[in-house]
């Protein structure tokens, strides 16, 4: 075995690789971006060494500086992680060269299954079923799907259901494709409806050994990037799992597979399964693999990395209950999702789920990565059990200062057709969620907690006489008076009574009129709440002498602001030009995928301030407009 190991990621990969590194006594390194060089990765090894600058390619995806790093810290081994380099055989290639230990399988495997088309040609000469490519000149029956030809992460790819969508559908999966992989080919194959998305996880080692791990099913995924992971499927049986993990390993053993590797199916309603493509690599999910068998898979990549037989055989394998994941990601599900970067304010993982994080209270999230940030891994013993274990973690956790999906996992797991084990990768096209809106208890709350917190002098000299009626706009106007150890709130909604019994820098205690106790954990920025309660997460800002600008402007303004930060990858406005209603205006890269600005009506564009290229943040005016003439 190596002595040390350099893990060239960031974040939860690289502390989870750390992880187990370090319990089998290893000397870790990890490397860092300027925008990473305090973030508890950066901190957390033995030594770790700056790359380069916060962009990806300056970065985590320069070669050159991570076998700098890796020379100048004395490295013996270097693990790609998953996501970044994982999957680059010239990265591979160029560690092997150095005289490294690799830790993933060989660069010929990464490079014959990196090419989605190829690895297909090879999965059907190895008597595995895959579905048929379309030629662009051939006839095409829709739906389709159009795929980026390298790479993975959902990126690249767009569900096309007519012959009008496909024009736009290729340009914009192979402008996607360009940035995320630096490859824009694409291949169209037939879209299969209500289909599963289900994986097999496959371990090779240098000595011909090679086994199947189960399968997990990844169905739950939202602009084709997976949300909720569990195993095993609730929609495979003993036998069907033979079949899959049968085909798993032929497909790997067609490349002399070594490491670890994910063969990924599409699975129809009817029972047949077809091959999409081979991630060499870890993956994203691989902890549910992990609670269900009971091995550590990084540990596993080690030791056969390092020449050693396959820690277990087949007939060793073993799935003891069932295990669900749930990514949580800065998402604003009441934006469409739309990816959020900045501070977390208060961040407190559950505690009786395994929560893989590389959060703490007060760090950064960067503009320039993925936006998932956590982990959280529910194991039962079944999956009823697993589900509703996973469900409470995710309300028990406090995630402030940035929007998040908890809530929407959270609903997600509690779905009647999801907890019955029916959700195919279509379940989000048509599952209804609308995050749940302060009510005037959680107006009040806020209220008040800013009040109990106000320094002498703040808040209309609120501490000089508590009786006095202090005011706030919290979304709506609230007059906030104290007496007699109480707080009396009117909102516009009614009037709301409430008593403090406890209160800490993060943490109060408090009970409503006429209801028992209950607790809440808070966050407060300059004259911002975040508010924790109920498994809800909000955010409250007092723009009582805030200028009209702060209030929000009146919609239909004439400008198109960033509702987040990105970098402009295309303008397709020109000023004097009439824009119809649904047109991408500006489309922004923002943590890996592509988003299109568009208006909900006709317009005519008076100016465009932004071009290809440049960096943005939420407010940033990107174009300007009025009207378009009837």
């Amino acid at each position: 075995m190596f002595a040390s190991l350099l893990i060239a990621n960031r974040g939860e990969i690289a502390l989870r690789i750390l992880r187990t590194a370090r319990r089998m006594g290893l000397r870790t390194i990890t490397v860092y971006s300027d925008a990473d060089c305090d973030a508890p990765h950066a901190r957390a090894a033995d030594a770790a060494t700056r790359l380069g600058g916060p962009v990806p390619r300056d970065s985590y995806l320069n070669i050159a500086a991570i076998l700098a790093a890796a020379k100048q810290t004395g490295a013996e081994a270097v693990h790609p992680g998953y996501g970044f380099l994982a999957e680059s055989a010239e990265f591979a290639e160029a560690v092997l060269q150095a005289g490294l230990a690799w830790v993933g399988p060989p660069p010929a495997a990464i490079r014959a299954m990196g090419d989605k088309g190829k690895a297909k040609r090879i999965a059907h000469a190895a008597g595995v079923p895959v579905l048929p490519e379309y030629v662009t000149h051939g006839k095409i029956d829709f739906p389709v799907m159009v795929k980026a030809a390298a790479g993975g992460g959902g990126r690249g790819m767009r569900l096309v259901r007519s012959a009008a969508e496909l024009p736009g559908a290729l340009a914009s999966a192979r402008s996607e494709a360009e940035h995320a992989f630096g490859d824009g080919r694409l291949l169209l194959e037939p879209a299969i409806e209500r289909a599963r998305h289900v994986e097999v996880q496959v371990f090779g080692d240098a000595r011909a050994g090679l086994v199947h791990l189960g399968e997990r099913d990844c169905s739950v995924q939202r602009r084709h990037q997976k949300l909720v992971e569990e195993s095993p499927s609730p929609a495979v049986d003993a036998k069907l799992r033979a079949q899959l993990g049968a085909a798993a390993i032929a497909a790997a053993r067609s490349v002399a597979y070594v490491g670890a590797g994910t063969v990924e199916f599409l699975l129809a309603p009817g029972g047949e399964f077809f091959f999409m493509e081979m991630n060499t690599r870890l993956q994203v999910e691989h902890p549910v693999t992990e609670m269900v068998t009971g091995f550590d898979l990084v540990e596993w990549q080690l030791r056969v990395a390092a020449g050693e037989p396959l820690p277990a055989g087949q007939d060793q394998v073993r799935l003891e209950g069932h295990a669900i994941e749930a990514r949580l990601c800065t998402e604003d599900a009441a934006q469409g999702f739309l990816p959020q970067a900045g501070t977390i304010a208060l961040w407190q993982p559950a505690e009786d789920v395994r929560v893989d994080h590389a959060l703490e209270t007060g760090c950064a999230i960067p503009p320039y990565y993925d936006s998932m940030i956590a982990k959280l891994i529910a194991h039962g013993p079944d999956r009823d059990a697993a589900r509703a274990k996973l469900a409470r973690a995710l309300d028990a956790t406090v995630a402030l200062g940035l929007p998040t999906n908890k809530s929407f996992l959270a609903a997600v797991l509690r779905d009647p057709g999801f907890a019955r084990g029916e959700a195919a990768t279509d379940f989000l096209s048509r599952f209804e969620f609308r995050d749940r809106a302060p009510d005037a208890a959680a107006s009040s709350i806020a209220s008040a907690l800013l009040a109990a917190r106000a320094g002498y002098g703040e808040w209309n000299s609120w501490s000089n006489n508590p009786a006095r009626e202090m005011r706030f706009r919290l979304g709506e106007e609230i007059a906030l008076r104290y007496a007699d150890g109480a707080y009396r709130a009117q909102t516009p909604r009614g009037a709301v009574t409430l008593r403090l019994s406890a209160m800490g820098e993060h943490h109060a205690r408090f009970a409503l009129e006429g209801a028992g106790e209950e607790s809440v954990a808070f966050a407060i920025e300059r004259d911002a709440l975040h508010l924790a309660r109920g498994g809800a997460s909000q955010r409250f800002e007092n723009t009582l002498y805030a200028p009209a600008a702060r209030r929000g402007g009146a919609a239909g303004d004439g400008r198109l602001a960033s509702p987040m930060n990105g970098r402009v990858v295309a303008v397709h406005a020109k000023p004097g030009e009439r824009v119809d209603a649904g047109q991408a205006l500006i489309v922004l890269e923002a943590m890996k995928m592509e988003h299109g600005l568009s208006l909900q009506v006709p317009v005519r564009i008076t100016a465009v301030h932004v071009a290809a290229g440049v960096q943005v943040a939420p407010g940033h005016l990107l174009v300007e407009f009025e009207p378009a003439a009837a």
